[in-house]
Parts: structure tokens; C-alpha cells; sequence
């Protein structure tokens, strides 16, 4: 949609819809894809789109991995859209470079592309006209991206009006990446520990009183702690009170501030602090995007 726009000016570009055979390709939900033509038409694009990709276990047959890669050496953009980054992963494309795709794909995509740097904050990635983005309302930011790096940022605001949506997002991905609760362990007594810190995240907690809480030594409760959940025990209990916090915010119109007296933060400044660290915006913005209501 975004690349086929009109503007009373002019076509904004020539856009081709293409698949690897050349004839109709059934997608989801008895949707059709008619093409232009094949796999001939990245030979002489100027920008070149893949919008998804159906199975993340599959490579891109040899024909489009080679054509992706042609499309590349004589200076093409190439751009993989959400799941489509796999596809530019799968033909090498990527290898060496900054990319990003959906936050859902995140642990299995750094498993088959180590040598990829994966940006899993960024709505999208341009590295040297190597362009990637998260998903489906991050591709649209992504294309919107594209127009204004071709055309300039008053046409690109023309489009999103268009469109109407914004013509730049701040916050990146990290806002829409679930948070779930910490999963229980397989040692009972810091399970235990972990039951009732969630049920104290107010109070100030040392890690000997806790050490001797659990009838341990602070080394030995440190080592079991860190084994357990695969933290220390700080990041575990900023990382639960943030949890809390976005709950908090998501649910209540409390202010920051006792809010952060709640969840055991000392200052409202050190809850905004972590927060934007954690979350890429600050807990006001959060709250516009995921509250009931403002603050």
C-alpha cells in the first residue's frame, strides 16, 4: 500500500509484485498473489522487498538466494520485513551486518545467524541499504522509512497522512516485548525466596538477610541464586520490580512516584531510570501507549 501510493505529483515507484516461479502464489486465508513476473525482475530493481517469510526452518530456494544476492552486489536495497530478515539471513546478506526482525523470533534467529548483530530494540535497521524491521506495525515504519530516505521527509508525512499513521515512532521494540513472570525453578528453597520477595518487593532486602533466611551461607545462597534463574540477585529484583511497575502502570493511574515507593524503588528517579533503561521510554509513555488512562 505504502509503495503503491499516488500522490497528485506522481507514482512515488514502479512497484512489481514478484514471485520465484513467476505464477500465482496462494498465501493465507485463500488470498491470491499475482505477480508481475519472476525472479527477472530483481535483475534490474532498484529496491528489493521481501514482506515476510512463510517457515523460519526453511532457506530461500538456490534461484532467489541467488538472486538476492545479485540484486546486492550491483547495488540494490534489499529489504526483509519482519520474518522476511530470514531470508536475507539465509542467502548471507546479513552476516556481519546490524539487523532486526518480530522480538518472537529473537533466540531462534541468534541461534542460525550468530554473525548477524541482532538489534532487538529497533523497529527497523538500515546497515548500507541491508533493511530490516520487526513486525507487522514496524514494517509499516520501516516502508515509511524508505520513502522519506528516497523521496525526502515532506512526501514521507504526506503518505503517513495517507495512511494515517504516525510518520515516526519513537521507543523502539523493547515496549512490545512480553515480560512474563519469571518461571519457578528446580530448587525449592529459592523458589521459596523468589514467592516471598514478590510478595515484599517494598522493602529493602541484603542479600545476608536473605542468606540467612534461607539457611544458607551468603556464598552458597548467591551461587544458587545465580544458577536458578541465571541472574544475580539484584537484576532478578529489578527486573521483578519493573514487572510490577508495568503492571502498575497499565492498571491503575497511581503516580510514578508511589509507585515506585510500591515496588521498592528508593526515588521515583531511580524507577525512571531503570525503566527507560529496561524499556527504551520513559513510564509516562508507557503508560499512554498500554494504560487505561494518562497520568
Amino acid at each position: 500500500m505504502i509503495f503503491s501510493a499516488q500522490l497528485p505529483e506522481h507514482a512515488l515507484f514502479d512497484l512489481k509484485i514478484v514471485t520465484s516461479s513467476g505464477t500465482a502464489l496462494a498465501a493465507e486465508r485463500a488470498l491470491l498473489v499475482q505477480p508481475d513476473g519472476g525472479l527477472e525482475w530483481l535483475a534490474k530493481a532498484d529496491i528489493v522487498v521481501v514482506p515476510g517469510w512463510h517457515d523460519l526452518n526453511e532457506s530461500p530456494e538456490p534461484q532467489l538466494v541467488a538472486a538476492l544476492r545479485q540484486a546486492r552486489q550491483r547495488g540494490a536495497h534489499v529489504v526483509g520485513l519482519c520474518y522476511g530478515a530470514y531470508a536475507l539471513a539465509y542467502a548471507g546478506l546479513l552476516d556481519g551486518k546490524r539487523a532486526s526482525t518480530h522480538w518472537m523470533a529473537e533466540q531462534d534467529f541468534k541461534l542460525r545467524f550468530p554473525q548477524v548483530q541482532l538489534d532487538m530494540n529497533a523497529l527497523y535497521v538500515d546497515d548500507d541499504g541491508l533493511i530490516t524491521s520487526a513486525g507487522t506495525g514496524a514494517g509499516l515504519d520501516c516502508c515509511l522509512y524508505i520513502v522519506r530516505k528516497f523521496h525526502g521527509q515532506k512526501t514521507a508525512n504526506k503518505v503517513a497522512r495517507m495512511m494515517v499513521v504516525p510518520p515516526h515512532r519513537e521507543g523502539g521494540q523493547a515496549q512490545f516485548i512480553e515480560q512474563p513472570v519469571a518461571p519457578s525453578t528446580q530448587d525449592a528453597r529459592i523458589n521459596q525466596m523468589m514467592d516471598y520477595l514478590r510478595q515484599h518487593l517494598k522493602e529493602t532486602h541484603s542479600v545476608d538477610a536473605l542468606a540467612q533466611r534461607a539457611a544458607m551461607s551468603r556464598r552458597t545462597f548467591t551461587r544458587h541464586f545465580s544458577k536458578a534463574t541465571g541472574m544475580t540477585f539484584m537484576e532478578w529484583l529489578i527486573n521483578e520490580r519493573l514487572q510490577r511497575t508495568r503492571e502498575l502502570l497499565e492498571s491503575t493511574t497511581l503516580p510514578v512516584e508511589s509507585i515506585a515507593d510500591l515496588v521498592g524503588f528508593k526515588t521515583p528517579t531511580s524507577l525512571r531510570q531503570h525503566f527507560k533503561s529496561k524499556n527504551q521510554v520513559s513510564p509516562s509513555e508507557w503508560r499512554r501507549t498500554f494504560g487505561r488512562k494518562s497520568e
